[in-house]
């Protein structure tokens, strides 16, 4: 442990884990955390051409598997692999997760298990066994958790996914709390994305949203990534803290 009189130093993030990569925010993750020279482990159920094209053209800084987040033993072997090809993780973003589009009480209960398992669960398991693995050789990481507006204020046809992301930033709290001193904890709960709107709201709701945005638009992954590369890569003190980034839409 660190002396009590010495603040920690948190270098930035070299290896970093991005779950969920195979496109949009994942994806821009995947290619901002590249181009600020970050070696990138990412992973996803499906494998899109545009992130195996990255594998392929950054083979010794880059590392790409399929993987289901919710199969423990394929993330461990995954974690494995990446320490083998790229070295120890210091930085994880996790971000894979699935949506909802049904009522409450017309979402089954085997779909309620589903949405909890991917994005509250299985993250909080594939945290474990990071952080567990880097504090083991004596080093200091970033964790950035990846939430959602919908954990702070209430949208229909949203009931499980909303209760994970805020799941997630209490967790994210905790996280700071226990490992003080050796983990920069923080998430970032971005506003919704177009094709999460489309997919969940009416037309009626979305002009709703937009009304009372300030910003007057929804949010882009272009927007996300800066605050994203700031928690992972820049001298910060920020730790513990959930940063909303939706124009003010949910103030």
């Amino acid at each position: 442990m660190p002396d009590p009189g010495t603040p920690p130093v948190f270098p930035p993030s070299s290896v970093v884990l991005v779950s969920g990569a195979s496109r949009g925010l994942g994806l821009a993750m995947v290619e901002g955390l590249l181009a600020e020279g970050v070696k990138v482990a990412a992973f996803a159920r499906t494998v899109t051409p545009e992130l195996e094209a990255l594998a392929e053209k950054h083979p010794d800084v880059v590392h790409v598997d399929s993987v289901d987040i919710t199969d423990q033993v394929a993330c461990k072997a995954f974690v494995k692999a990446v320490e083998a090809h790229l070295g120890v993780i210091d930085g994880l973003v996790n971000n894979a997760a699935i949506g909802q589009d049904s009522l409450h009480v017309h979402t089954s209960p085997e779909r309620i298990e589903q949405i909890i398992e991917t994005n509250l669960t299985a993250p909080l398991i594939l945290t474990r066994l990071v952080l567990r693995r880097l504090l083991a050789k004596g080093k200091r990481g970033r964790l950035v958790n990846v939430t959602s507006i919908c954990g702070r204020r209430g949208y229909p046809g949203l009931v499980a996914y909303s209760a994970t992301k805020g799941g997630m930033d209490a967790a994210t709290r905790s996280l700071a709390r226990e490992f003080s001193g050796r983990v920069l904890a923080n998430a970032v709960a971005p506003g919704f994305f177009a094709s999460e709107m489309s997919a969940v709201l009416g037309q009626t709701e979305l002009d709703q949203i937009l009304r009372r945005t300030p910003s007057g638009r929804l949010t882009t992954a272009e927007e996300v990534f800066p605050v994203v590369r700031m928690l992972l890569l820049e001298t910060t003190n920020i730790n513990g803290q959930s940063l909303v980034i939706d124009g003010a839409g949910s103030i």
